[in-house]
């Protein structure tokens, strides 16, 4: 998504300011603080001017801007709103709003913000580009072809609109149009991450391997040892497989997209904490708020609805420190700590009631030890309750790393594994979310340690 901060105001310094300053002038210095990314002197400042300006509009919409980078969600969306009942023709603060709203989830909401911001600007390329997100999430491919297409003729260098039309295209199993896309994308920004891997894994489609193994291999020489370029190396070459992601390419992946996490998760369908909720539903475990709860790889609190209910203590662990600031922000935590999954198991045997685990033990390869670790961290009759994606071809024995850079497990394997540390298996088959428009086959696994 692009919008946010788009008007340019001139820096300013106020200690150099020697007579009084307007209402207006102390506005620009707020914006451009806040532009220079000095949030805490730009909240100062937007205070400043709404005791005096409660109803100023420029200032309430960029609080709401504010309030949005800051994580306070709703307050953001009720102060861009208050800002558009005052001035009702501004194109960017349309977009802005469909932003902070897509960002929550709320997809259809966001597409009257961005139409409306089409309507003062036809020319607003940002707005036609998000639409075509957005359009892409709610079933409407034609739809969001025509949209990032606009974005491109109205703005040939939009690299966001180049790079999410080329994985539309892919999506449909265009897939040589969808190469295009991408390299036109890092024609325009060389070392656009996103664009290199979407346009290896394309080639991966195409079956031109070698074409993909060239493209990591060309960014692992520009940036030596980068942990995404490792990774997705050796899931496209089939060389040198790691036993599980490393520390850095978790944290790097999900620390990127921890704002944008749930929203994009919202259009992919994604269902793994609701089923990982309903397995334990379906657990006999009263839902009394006795137990002792542990999420592993808890991302942004996704689960914590589904677990709230039976747990008197519930703990968020992760990797990410992005995606446990949004965690933090639900307020359903007791604890969140920022720790590799494993070691925490570990460290704290015969602990927890139960532990779940939502589409996070996908990033390992061998399970042995991190099921042996759980196995340990329960304590006698508790559930161990994950996910994972099928492996769906034959000629898996136990795991693979596919092209995506994520796991696939046999189920045989996993029965084998759950059962050998001591906890009885139960497994059902359910889609997971989409992936490039087809539906993800998992695993919903629960262990009863008896």
């Amino acid at each position: 998504m692009q919008g946010l901060l788009g008007e340019h105001i001139e820096d300013k310094d106020a200690q150099a300011e020697s007579r009084q300053l307007s209402v207006d002038e102390v506005v620009e210095i707020g914006v451009s603080f806040h532009r220079d990314g000095r949030l805490d002197d730009a909240l100062t400042v937007y205070g400043e001017v709404l005791k005096v300006q409660p109803q100023n509009p420029v200032v309430l919409h960029y609080s709401g801007v504010l309030a949005n980078q800051l994580g306070q969600h709703e307050d953001a969306i009720d102060l861009i709103e208050k800002s558009l009942k005052l001035v009702t023709d501004r194109a960017d603060w349309y977009s802005n709003l469909g932003i902070v709203q897509q960002e929550r989830g709320r997809l259809e909401e966001a597409i009257v913000a961005y139409q409306r911001a089409i309507e003062l600007d036809p020319g607003h390329a940002n707005a036609h580009s998000n639409l075509g997100v957005l359009f892409k999430a709610t079933g409407k491919p034609a739809e969001a072809e025509e949209a990032y297409r606009t974005a491109i003729r109205l703005n040939p260098e939009h690299i966001e609109a180049w790079t999410n039309l080329g994985i539309l295209l892919d999506s449909l199993k265009r897939t040589e149009e969808s190469v295009a896309c991408f390299c036109r994308a890092i024609t325009l920004r060389p070392k656009h991450r996103e664009a290199r891997r979407h346009l290896a894994i394309a080639h991966c489609t195409l079956g031109e391997f070698d074409a993909a193994i060239k493209i990591f291999e060309e960014w692992l020489a520009e940036e030596p040892g980068d942990p995404i370029a490792l990774h997705m190396l050796a899931a496209v070459s089939g060389r040198d497989t790691p036993a599980r992601a490393s520390d850095d390419y978790v944290e790097r992946t999900f620390d990127r997209f921890a704002a944008s996490f749930e929203s994009k998760l919202a259009m992919l369908q994604y269902r793994a904490p609701a089923l990982v909720g309903a397995m334990l539903d379906d657990s006999g475990v009263e839902p009394a708020k006795r137990l002792d709860v542990l999420d592993v790889g808890c991302g942004t609190g996704l689960c914590s609805p589904f677990l709230a209910p039976y747990a008197r203590h519930l703990t968020g662990v992760d990797l990410s420190k992005g995606m446990l600031e949004r965690a933090r922000e639900k307020n359903a935590y007791d604890e969140l700590v920022p720790a590799e999954l494993t070691a925490y198991l570990r460290d704290h045997p015969q602990a927890f009631d139960v532990i779940v685990s939502a589409d996070t033990l996908v990033y390992f390869g061998p399970l042995e030890i991190v099921i042996t670790a759980a196995a340990g961290a329960l304590r006698q009759g508790g559930l161990l309750i994950f996910t994972l994606e099928r492996a769906v071809a034959d000629n898996v024995q136990d795991f693979h790393l596919e092209m995506h850079g994520r796991y696939t497990h046999a189920q045989p394997y996993v029965e084998r594994l759950l059962t050998a540390a001591g906890l009885t298996p139960e497994i059902g088959h359910a889609e997971l979310r989409l992936e490039s428009g087809m539906p993800v086959a998992g695993l919903v696994v629960r262990g009863r340690k008896s």
